[in-house]
């Protein structure tokens, strides 16, 4: 019995080992590969049975047995940083830009914001007239949402032109940043718009006056014009959210939300009407809570990628292994910090090189490392600095209040 516990206690601490330690006593020439075989070699029998043979980077946790849910989620990340290095070592490998794949992505991307902006003009059109018609607050609101939909939409296609006209003296790095901050607008609107109806709804509860009922006639109108918006926005929502484009993305999601709005909307104002008129406005309050909530957290998530927030670990994995492996002049790694300036990333690097090192030789090195650097998807811009010596204070100070000069 006392054999058997201790046998499943080794087998536990077997499982629970940082397999991946041993990458850092690999040296250098050996490929992700090499450290792969040794990571799947040592990796306990349970957990081998999760390892896909065709997709040795792949490992499937439903397959395994007896794992914890930490456990499995360990194990899922090692593989992911494996998959991350492999990402790493396929940027030796001579890579041609397809520009017609290029150039067919934009052209795509282009045809969804265009027929995104015309569907919001005519949907507006088609709303208004059944606003008017049923004189239902969550109609109005629903209303009120397409017209947004058309200010907003117009933000996002200037950003889009924004983008792609570049005076490099006056945007020395580019303008990638202005898309968050079109959508921090777009957003914003739209957070507005749902607090502005929040408000009329709340009223009308308060007033506590039933509206009319509506005629057949209205009826029809509205079943109409709501059903036909609804499945336009479904089918445009179908067709942009899978788009690479961030921008084209943000059309994709306020086309999925006024799915969502059309149908709350029209339920709301059909049972207001057939049954108890405080429906309607009780409706029209959780389509603006919801869009409150929603976009706001756009709001957010963009205004964080704007303000400089560090990288996650993996990334920071990625990149170190990334400059560990790069040229065997390199002795040590002092720094590699990443944090975000827009969507992507912009990436510090300092290395140390041989003290006698020629200058020639050491550009060399530390150029084509910042070029490896930015050839990563998730990079925009990458530093690198070259020393002979980790031992001196950051080079950079972090700065706490602006200068009295700026404040």
């Amino acid at each position: 019995m006392a054999r058997g516990e201790n046998g499943r206690a080794e087998e536990e601490k077997e499982v629970r080992a940082p397999l991946l330690a041993a990458a850092r006593r690999v040296p250098r020439k050996n490929s992700v590969n090499s450290m792969r075989g040794e990571f799947v070699a040592r990796l306990p029998e349970k957990v081998k049975r999760g390892v896909d043979p065709e997709s040795p980077f792949t490992i499937d946790v439903s397959r395994t047995r007896d794992l914890l849910e930490g456990e499995k989620e360990y194990y899922e990340k090692q593989f992911a940083t494996l998959r991350s290095f492999e990402e790493v070592d396929s940027l030796n490998t001579p890579n041609v830009i397809d520009e017609a794949l290029d150039l067919e992505e934009q052209r795509q991307s282009e045809f969804a914001m265009k027929i995104s902006n015309y569907a919001n003009i005519a949907l507006l059109a088609l709303k208004i007239y059944a606003t008017v018609r049923s004189g239902s607050i969550a109609i109005a609101a629903s209303t009120l949402d397409s017209l947004l939909d058309l200010m907003a939409g117009g933000i996002l296609w200037f950003t889009h032109l924004s983008m792609k006209n570049i005076n490099i003296y006056k945007y020395p790095i580019g303008k990638l940043r202005v898309q968050p901050v079109g959508i921090i607008v777009f957003a914003a609107v739209m957070a507005t718009l749902g607090f502005q109806v929040f408000v009329q709804a709340l009223e009308r509860l308060i007033e506590n006056k039933p509206v009319d009922k509506m005629t057949s006639g209205q009826l029809v109108w509205l079943y109409s014009i709501m059903l036909t918006a609804t499945f336009v926005k479904l089918a445009l929502w179908l067709y942009c959210r899978t788009s690479g484009n961030k921008i084209v993305r943000a059309y994709a999601k306020d086309h999925y939300f006024d799915v969502v709005t059309n149908v709350l909307g029209l339920a709301a104002a059909i049972l207001g009407d057939k049954f108890y008129w405080w429906i309607d406005p009780a409706g029209a309050i959780i389509l603006a809570i919801y869009t409150i909530t929603n976009w706001s957290g756009t709001v957010w998530e963009n205004a964080v990628s704007l303000v400089g927030q560090s990288a996650p670990p993996e990334m920071l994995q990625k990149l170190t292994y990334l400059v560990i492996r790069h040229h065997p002049r390199i002795k040590r790694v002092d720094t590699v910090r990443a944090y975000t300036f827009g969507v992507l990333y912009f990436v510090e690097v300092d290395i140390e090189l041989p003290e006698d090192l020629p200058l020639k030789e050491a550009h060399a090195i530390g150029e084509s490392l910042q070029i490896k650097i930015e050839e990563l998807p998730e990079v925009e811009r990458a530093f690198v600095h070259l020393d002979f010596e980790c031992d001196h204070k950051p080079e950079h100070s972090i700065l706490v209040k602006l200068p009295s000069t700026q404040a």
